[in-house]
């Protein structure tokens, strides 16, 4: 069985945000993580339709620059309402500059054309799947799931992307609201990591 304990890794992102986030969770595992921003190497074109099949381009991208293992993280905010929109496609409602402001007031238009005022009408999930890839080419996947309701206006400056816009369920803080350690105990990064680990360590 194949551990993680005391490696160097690849963590195959350019989100400050997610990093920092890995980093926390990992560390006490005596765990070197790495962003591929950090390191100079390139994002690949994410042209997969899945979170898993975006996941797995990254990590091979980020092991094969890198000769690293490497751990990418394809995650989402699926909305019932607007037919799990914006899925894979939740960072390019952000835009090319990564306006997160711009990519809620998108949904809530959304949101409000479809009629979904009502608490009951604005379910979404935040969504991860993980791809662990060791330079061998062996891969696994984890994947976690965060239910909850999206709540307009935005509340909190924590966290990033649609975080002050998504009430998890069972609280009554926003992600942005949290503090980082109330987040990472019941995020969708969160439980697709407690899956990771409990295989990897």
């Amino acid at each position: 069985m194949r551990k993680l304990s005391s490696q160097n890794i690849v963590i195959a992102t350019h989100n400050k945000g997610k990093l920092e986030e890995f980093v926390e969770l990992l560390e006490p595992y005596g765990v070197l993580a790495q962003s591929a921003g950090g390191l100079g190497l390139s994002e690949p074109a994410e042209t997969e339709t899945t979170f898993r099949g975006n996941a797995k381009i990254k990590a091979l991208s980020a092991m094969q620059a890198s000769g690293m293992i490497a751990i990418a993280d394809d995650s989402g905010l699926c909305v019932d309402a607007l037919n799990g929109a914006p899925g894979v496609y939740t960072a390019d409602w952000a835009g090319p500059t990564r306006d997160w402001s711009m990519a809620m007031r998108l949904v809530e238009e959304r949101l409000q054309a479809a009629g979904a005022t009502l608490p009951a009408q604005r379910k979404a999930q935040f969504m991860c799947t993980l791809c662990v890839m060791w330079p061998d080419g062996e891969t696994r996947f984890y994947e976690g799931v965060a239910p909850g309701q999206l709540v307009w206006p935005p509340r909190g400056t924590l966290g990033h992307g649609y975080d002050p816009a998504f009430v998890p369920d069972g609280q009554d803080l926003t992600f942005a609201e949290m503090t980082h350690e109330a987040k990472n105990k019941i995020s969708h990064r969160a439980k697709a990591l407690e899956q990771l680990l409990a295989d990897l360590f």
